[in-house]
């Protein structure tokens, strides 16, 4: 078995384990990024469309060209990249060795890497039919819309001709449009909750201006075909009961699904990283490190973010945290945050009032004129006015000790987010 040994690790290659490793190269220490596709770059790759960048590059680049302003970039570096290589054990550090160990399986057999950092930047994955329980038998032509993506915009495959759409979710709105493209008429999109679960741009560019119909408050019941897909239920919802007499059938020979994305954290359970019961990803706290001393965590596979501009911006600060780790520096005090009215999830779990802190949380409400109450042990400290707020797009904020003066913060503190 190969033995390798490095200060740190990150396991994906996506614009996560990318930014997060080239944080660490900067500060002087080996690292390894681990990935079990054949490039760099990620779900990226398979994302041919416009809109990344905004944030971090100030145009607006596709997928590929987000990604590859980072693959330069680790190019230019003494970063380890090891492709077609898949972690199949995680072993955490004990108080001997103080090393974590991976053991991965690779084209040039099983390795063993020994780190005394690790990030996690494994990213999503999607919900598929299962998850959501939809009754019909199992024909051909029911793809979820991330695979039906990399069919058409890497295979160079159509995946049908008639479509419908379950769920609002991005990349179902993103695939509405590109099956629009490639000649496929999209019969509608289907979405459970009273409001769509995707940006209000893509509903947009990828609905509006395509004409494509969105039922929201509606499932779908069934689905019929026995060798291929030939139809579509879909039953009507009022006051979150479904109402049979109303229901309808689109006929059609594809269903993509796009009802969610999920952090890939297999690996992390089996490990015994502590995980969100509201996100599936690892908790973390003020320097996103989890339960786990030195494993940090970032990007998708901690909370599911809305643009990969947050990505690359939350993981550059894992990369930062875990150096600051192997040098030994470590925080002074932390305080819990907690999730309040109409917020689903605060991330970090926990906040360092003496510095500042990057945080995220999702809106449980679609709400106008709103206000975000930071509360310290339960006295409002700041209220940020907000013009709109929805469950699809994050809220971003700092928080840092110009929040805190006057308000003394001790180890059993709590710091609400809520909205009103």
């Amino acid at each position: 078995m190969k033995e390798l040994i490095y200060d740190a690790a990150v396991i994906g290659g996506g614009a996560a384990g990318m930014a997060a490793a080239l944080e660490l190269d900067s500060s002087g220490f080996t690292c390894a990024v681990i990935d079990r596709e054949d490039h760099l770059g990620g779900i990226l790759m398979q994302c041919i469309h416009n809109g990344f960048g905004l944030h971090e590059f100030s145009e607006e680049l596709t997928g590929p060209e987000f990604a590859g302003r980072f693959i330069d970039k680790v190019k230019k570096t003494k970063i380890a990249v090891y492709l077609n290589t898949t972690v199949t054990q995680f072993t955490a550090s004990d108080n001997v060795s103080q090393t974590h160990t991976l053991i991965c399986v690779s084209p040039d057999g099983v390795m063993r890497l020994q780190c005394r950092a690790l990030i996690l930047a494994m990213g999503c994955r999607e919900r598929n039919r299962g998850n959501v329980r939809i009754p019909g038998s199992r024909p051909a032509g029911v793809f979820t819309a991330g695979l039906a993506q990399r069919l058409v915009n890497i295979e160079g495959y159509i995946p049908g001709k008639n479509v419908v759409i379950i769920g609002s979710g991005d990349i179902g709105l993103i695939m509405a449009r590109r099956m629009s493209w490639v000649g496929c008429t999209v019969k509608a999109v289907v979405e459970i909750m009273p409001y769509p679960a995707g940006l209000t741009r893509n509903i947009v560019q990828c609905l509006n201006d395509f004409q494509i119909p969105l039922h929201l408050s509606c499932q779908i019941t069934n689905i019929f075909g026995k060798e291929r897909v030939e139809g579509v239920e879909v039953c009507p919802m009022e006051n979150g009961t479904l109402v049979f007499d109303k229901k309808f059938r689109i006929d059609c020979d594809t269903v993509l699904l796009s009802v969610g994305l999920v952090p890939e954290n297999e690996l992390s359970r089996s490990a015994g990283i502590e995980l969100s019961g509201a996100t599936g990803g690892p908790l973390v706290d003020s320097r996103l490190m989890t339960n786990t001393e030195g494993v940090f965590a970032c990007g998708n596979v901690l909370h599911v973010h809305d643009l990969v501009d947050w990505v690359s911006r939350e993981s550059r600060l894992a990369g930062q945290y875990a150096a600051e780790w192997l040098n030994g520096k470590r925080p002074s005090l932390q305080i819990r945050t907690k999730a309040g009215s109409n917020v689903r999830y605060v991330n970090p779990a926990k906040i360092d009032p003496r510095r500042e802190n990057h945080v995220f949380l999702r809106s449980l409400a679609i709400k106008n004129d709103a206000v975000l109450e930071l509360k310290l042990d339960n006295r409002v400290i700041r209220s940020i006015k907000i013009n709109h707020v929805q469950p699809s797009e994050m809220i971003d904020l700092t928080v840092g000790q110009d929040d805190f003066p006057g308000h003394s913060a001790g180890s059993d503190s709590v710091l609400e987010f809520g909205i009103i």
